[in-house]
């Protein structure tokens, strides 16, 4: 009976423990229990995650391809562009060497009419002097001057006289007289005067005189155009008139 006993208590020890480990079994499977609804619940979250992520990801695909059949677009137009550009600067390049002859042609157009006029002013002009101003010269003639070691070319050039006191003419032949022609006569005037042997009648003859010419002349240059009347200067003496008898 006291080994009865004895067992029994030890089977009692046993099945203390037995239970008391179960319930520290239940508590940990419990436990687990949790966690793994925990971890299915984040695995859930990160499900729905990458599909949003999935979703995004093809979004952005469908843009990218937008983006890159736009690229292409651009790409088309920027060549065209660029053809274009290169066709332009061969258009330039043509019409630079088309102005470049035109220049030229200018030019020489602009050279010969200089000189048809200067032509036309010593045939007409000396008298033209003799009949409005008693001036009788000769020739007009073209002539250069020293000065400081640089030489000052004159259109029209001659010395003759006005009644009985000598004068030296001295013309610029312009196609168009404008201030800024005027100005630079007087200062070749200014330049030359001290070389001249008698008084100088300063004339300029064109085509055309325009108003500013006219102011710019302040009444010492003469100004003669084929259709205007000339611009009598204060230093021109008049035609002497004869005594009556």
């Amino acid at each position: 009976m006291d080994r009865v006993e004895a067992a029994l208590e030890h089977l009692e020890v046993a099945q203390a423990r037995a239970e008391q480990n179960l319930e520290t079994l239940t508590a940990r499977v419990d436990q687990l229990t949790i966690r793994m609804d925990q971890l299915t619940e984040r695995v859930d979250q990160l499900t729905i995650r990458m599909d949003q992520l999935a979703e995004r990801v093809d979004q952005l695909t469908i843009r990218m391809d937008q983006l890159t059949a736009r690229v292409d677009q651009l790409t088309i137009r920027m060549d065209q562009l660029t053809a274009r550009v290169d066709q332009l600067a061969q258009a330039q390049t043509r019409t630079e060497q088309a102005l470049q002859q035109l220049a030229i042609q200018v030019g020489a157009l602009s050279e010969n009419v200089g000189y048809g006029l200067e032509d036309i002013a010593r045939v007409v002009l000396p008298s033209y002097l003799k009949q409005r101003y008693g001036i009788q010269v000769e020739r007009l003639e073209r002539h250069l001057f020293q000065v400081d070691g640089q030489v000052i070319d004159v259109d029209l050039y001659g010395e003759g006289k006005q009644a009985r006191r000598r004068v030296v003419v001295l013309g610029e032949v312009k196609s168009r007289i404008y201030a800024r022609e005027v100005s630079q006569f007087q200062q070749l005037l200014q330049a030359v005067r001290a070389q001249l042997s008698a008084q100088p009648v300063p004339l300029m003859f064109g085509y055309f005189i325009d108003l500013s010419a006219m102011e710019a002349a302040k009444g010492e240059i003469l100004l003669i155009a084929s259709y205007q009347p000339a611009v009598e200067s204060s230093r021109v003496p008049p035609r002497p008139r004869r005594k009556r008898r």
